[in-house]
């Protein structure tokens, strides 16, 4: 959110408490959760997720908060996802801290979604990858003119994880698959649209709501402030975004796109070329992904997004896109397989085999470190 908004937050009720990553601080009734690392758009680290489970726990219980609120530090955004310095790191190292970081992630991102009362998400500037996780499974998620979300993971040859293959596969036609497929970065109406988001508020009106919020229902405070918005894009889109992405063949997706002759289809040939330069497995996995999760609960998608990602920790890419996207910064990755068809179904069917005892298990208490599988 924007860092005026961030000081609004702060100078009365209780003081801020947590580690200089992640503040907590009490406004009243109010629960302000601020990811404070503006430098790396307040990125997540492990310590920043274990911190966020524990509190967001103990205010679940607390009768003294009726509102829990999140948002970012600084004027960039709420969150540019996970630390994948820190991902890319580990891999090199066998992957072991990243699984535990995932399965301490996504047991956020469960409880998030069941949380007992109102969780407001500021989702203004940058909100991608785990940015989503945090945000878009509250009950409250607001966004701005400034918001650009989106779940870019095929860009560093991963897949939509922290519950995005489930949000998704349950947006309108196939604008969700669109989304997944080529990354791309979606306004505030486009959140809307896809079902990522509830209520557009101007970013200059953040402060003021935070400040209902310490006294207001959640409702009454949002809905005092939010504003209509334009239409969405993607909704203009859906002529071709529909039958284009209607079918579960990547293939076949990027000849219908390519073919495509109707109004939209210099869009469809731009949507084309970006899933051509994406990770050919990763394209494949995610759109497998986006299939198998219908029907799936948040907690079952969650398990499978968990066995796809140790499968990419041992798997090229995403250790290649990582290296391209931001330690070396060329940009020219170098994909393994380098072509869709390239990419066998057997090898797809391997990311979603299941992991053992190593499964991940939402209902299980205090939860230990895994080992990495590396089939």
């Amino acid at each position: 959110m924007t860092g005026r908004a961030a000081d609004g937050i702060r100078g009365a009720g209780n003081p801020a408490h947590g580690t200089g990553e992640v503040l907590f601080e009490r406004r009243r009734q109010l629960g302000v959760v601020t990811l404070n690392r503006p430098r790396a758009v307040n990125a997540l680290t492990a310590g920043m997720v274990e911190q966020l489970l524990e509190q967001l726990t103990a205010w679940a219980d607390d009768d003294g908060v009726a509102t829990v609120l999140v948002q970012g530090a600084g004027d960039r955004g709420l969150c540019a996802g996970g630390d994948i310095v820190a991902i890319y790191e580990d891999m090199l190292a066998g992957g072991e801290r990243t699984a535990h970081f995932w399965e301490t992630e996504y047991r956020v991102n469960s409880l998030i979604a069941r949380y007992p009362k109102p969780y407001v998400a500021l989702m203004d500037g940058l909100v991608l990858g785990g940015g989503v996780g945090i945000s878009a499974h509250g009950s409250v998620r607001v966004v701005t003119e400034r918001t650009r979300t989106g779940m870019p993971e095929t860009t560093i040859g991963f897949a939509p994880d922290v519950g995005g293959t489930f949000l998704l596969s349950r947006a309108p036609g196939e604008t969700g698959t669109h989304a997944a497929l080529t990354g791309a970065h979606l306004s505030g109406p486009d959140a809307l649209f896809l079902g990522l988001a509830d209520h557009y508020v101007p970013s200059g009106k953040l402060p003021a709501l935070v400040k209902a919020l310490e006294t207001e229902t959640a409702e009454a405070a949002v809905g005092r402030y939010r504003e209509e918005v334009q239409p969405p894009v993607l909704e203009g889109q859906r002529n071709w975004i529909d039958p284009c992405y209607a079918s579960d063949d990547a293939e076949d997706i990027l000849r219908r796109l390519r073919s495509y002759a109707g109004e939209g289809s210099a869009d469809a040939l731009e949507a084309a070329g970006a899933i051509e330069a994406k990770s050919p497995t990763s394209v494949k996995v995610t759109l497998e992904s986006l299939r198998r999760v219908r029907g799936l609960s948040l907690d079952e998608a969650l398990a499978q997004e968990y066995r796809v990602g140790l499968r990419f920790l041992s798997a090229p890419d995403f250790r290649e896109g990582i290296r391209a996207q931001v330690v070396d910064k060329d940009r020219t990755p170098h994909w393994k397989p380098p072509t869709l068809a390239d990419v066998q179904p057997g090898q797809v069917e391997e990311f979603f085999k299941p992991l053992g005892v190593r499964e991940l298990d939402l209902q299980r208490v205090d939860p230990q470190p895994k080992e990495t599988d590396h089939a």
